[in-house]
């Protein structure tokens, strides 16, 4: 396996999987519907239903991280439709271009979210058998894996990692939480907030596409998660930021964010053991740690 294909590549998480792949050793384009001046870039239409054929030929694996942003604007009912079909949409062409060629890749690694479990799961800790939610979000994560499930029919070994929070000092969540000029909590900070480095992630993806007898749905989380109120704190300490730990109103939050609210005063408690138990080894256990590393890298 040398030629990866990265859908969504030019985003935070698909950049730092492209650049730990190619230290690796991997060649490695992305499928996005434009030319980056500086990556192999294949071109695809979702609402033209086209794709380069030789995209996929070229391929020896594919990457699915293509979908728009759950967090970066209010959920009007136009919104909404573009996040759920800009993720089933795309791995439904995806599976239509690969049912018609004859050289198909071995792998297909797509990315989910532990969204699927709900807004918020309160204190239990959630496993990748846990049951789905059964809100926005849940159902356009549940939409989404059952289309990325398809591609086992086409004799494809098929990954699906259900991302929580990924810790990143140059955007994501932190960002948001940081922006302003005092940090606090959102709603009463007893929330779960599932983290991962994004390190972590970059070489989870790595892990799935070298250990060949791995298949289904892996969460794609840290083994300690942390209160809303524990991150926030601490990030705003690692960044040299005033904390406040009142939190922010969750009628206000409600009032700015509308139903998208709901996102960031639920949280989940989820469970990496499933990972752990097929090998993989995180190197960042500690949020502390975590937020160290990224700013003062």
């Amino acid at each position: 396996m040398q030629n990866i294909l990265i859908t969504g590549g030019s985003g935070l998480i698909g950049q730092r999987i492209t650049g730990l792949l190619e230290k690796k050793g991997y060649q490695v384009a992305w499928l996005g519907r434009s030319a980056h001046p500086e990556q192999r870039t294949f071109l695809w239409d979702i609402e033209k239903d086209k794709i380069d054929a030789n995209a996929l030929e070229w391929a020896d694996a594919v990457v699915h991280l293509a979908g728009a942003g759950v967090a970066e604007k209010r959920w009007t009912p136009e919104r909404k439709k573009l996040i759920l079909e800009s993720r089933t949409k795309s791995t439904q062409l995806l599976y239509s271009a690969l049912e018609k060629t004859e050289k198909r890749p071995s792998t297909f690694i797509s990315a989910s979210a532990v969204g699927f479990y709900g807004f918020d799961t309160g204190t239990a800790l959630v496993e990748e058998n846990s049951p789905a939610g059964s809100d926005f979000l849940a159902e356009v994560v549940q939409a989404w894996e059952n289309e990325v499930k398809r591609m086992e029919s086409l004799d494809i070994r098929t990954v699906i990692l259900r991302t929580g929070i990924v810790l990143d000092a140059d955007g994501g969540a932190l960002k948001e939480m940081l922006k302003t000029p005092v940090a606090a909590p959102l709603g009463s900070g007893d929330q779960w907030m599932s983290w991962i480095h994004i390190d972590d992630l970059a070489r989870m993806y790595a892990y799935a596409l070298e250990k060949t007898t791995l298949q289904g749905i892996f969460n794609a989380v840290g083994p300690n998660p942390a209160t809303n109120q524990q991150v926030t704190r601490e990030a705003a300490q690692a960044k040299g930021k005033p904390f406040l730990n009142i939190g922010v109103p969750g009628f206000l939050l409600k009032l700015i964010l509308g139903e998208m609210a709901a996102m960031v005063l639920g949280g989940n408690r989820v469970s990496c053991q499933k990972i752990q138990k097929a090998g993989f080894q995180f190197e960042f256990f500690e949020l502390s740690a975590a937020l160290r590393e990224l700013y003062h890298r």
